[in-house]
């Protein structure tokens, strides 16, 4: 089993060691047998797509952003009929805004985006940096995280948390947040959003050997200190939340 990971941009958009979520489904997927190979696409690059079998984009400053929406737009379609294929992705932090229609910045200039979601994002003076306790119906654990935005993305219909009992969702204060369709997920969550939360890898792999066609052990690989880790961090944040 061989699988392809496609990881764009990490020259500017991979803040607070997002590079984290990539190596942890790299272990992750070894451990379960697959042979995995990293491919980065930088800014000077164009993206190389074929034989992927997950992709994924970190976050970046506002700035960087712009540069990766710039330079993924001439292969937006590429792009959508990979997801349309049902291949796996992940975009975290800002990331996620590029899916949408557009980004107005805080000068009110329009950046049309990827429009592979109906969902448009609008940059505000208010920067919010504040952790995250967040619920799904794709797994039953929380999520935990950390998130550190200055938006609201408004239009999102298919949310990827349905509410969040600790931070800033999409529109705002503890309500939906990100954005799922299939087998793409989306996230302003940032960091190793995947070192913390090991029921979303286990999601993410389920899904990769799945699309894959490859057959699920009947067992996922569990890494004690990553449980030990996110039981810590709920709890931690659980008082904060003053649940």
């Amino acid at each position: 089993m061989e699988l392809t990971i496609l990881h764009l941009y990490p020259d500017c958009m991979s803040l607070y060691g997002e590079y984290a979520n990539v190596a942890v489904l790299r272990r992750h997927l070894e451990a379960m047998g697959v042979s995995v190979t990293v491919r980065a696409a930088g800014l000077d690059d164009a993206p190389d797509f074929t034989g992927a079998g997950f992709v994924y984009m970190g976050a970046g400053t506002e700035r960087g952003q712009k540069w990766a929406l710039a330079a993924l737009l001439p292969h937006a379609q590429t792009l959508r009929e990979l997801l349309d294929d049902g291949t796996p992705a992940l975009f975290t932090g800002n990331a996620m805004e590029l899916l949408g229609r557009s980004v107005t910045d805080k000068a009110g200039k329009v950046w049309p985006c990827l429009a592979l979601a109906d969902f448009a994002t609008v940059e505000t003076d208010r920067r919010t940096p504040e952790d995250v306790i967040a619920h799904t119906a794709l797994w039953e654990e929380p999520a935990v995280g950390f998130m550190n935005k200055c938006s609201h993305t408004t239009g999102v219909t298919a949310p990827l948390f349905d509410r969040l009992t600790l931070g800033e969702g999409n529109e705002g204060e503890r309500g939906p947040e990100g954005y799922v369709r299939g087998n793409l997920f989306a996230t302003h969550l940032t960091g190793p959003v995947l070192v913390k939360n090991p029921a979303f890898t286990r999601l993410l792999l389920t899904r990769i050997f799945q699309h894959e066609g490859w057959t699920l052990p009947e067992s996922l690989p569990v890494l004690s200190y990553e449980e030990e880790a996110y039981q810590v961090t709920l709890q931690e944040l659980s008082r904060r939340a003053g649940n």
